[in-house]
């Protein structure tokens, strides 16, 4: 299809990072609230895993240095050759989003 690809602090072991939180857990919005976890969760994860980019060209990488969930070196690690943006803080949630968002529409070719 040729289509584009922005990653936002793309989680790049997924089910290597999540085996550890199988069980019930408090909703993070409502601790109130219990999530459940399954193992076979994991083994999806597992099956749903990609070989990296084909087409490097075509993607862009938007991953934080502060990020308190990942880790911004797999990210970079796993995909090579892509159009790069390595925020020197940031977060997670990448809470100054705003302040990318012209470069991640430019690259999609929307601005």
């Amino acid at each position: 299809l040729g289509c584009k690809v922005v990653l936002l602090n793309p989680a790049v072991h997924a089910a290597r990072d999540l085996a550890q939180h199988v069980g019930l857990h408090p909703s993070w919005h409502d601790p109130a609230q219990m999530l459940e976890f399954e193992a076979g969760y994991v083994d999806e994860l597992r099956a749903m895993q990609c070989a990296g980019p084909t087409r490097p060209e075509r993607y862009y990488l938007l991953a934080a240095k502060g990020d308190e969930v990942l880790d911004w070196r797999e990210m970079t690690a796993r995909y090579p050759g892509v159009t790069l943006r390595l925020l020197e803080g940031s977060d997670h949630g990448i809470g100054d989003f705003a302040q990318h968002i012209d470069d991640v529409l430019r690259f999609l070719d929307l601005a």
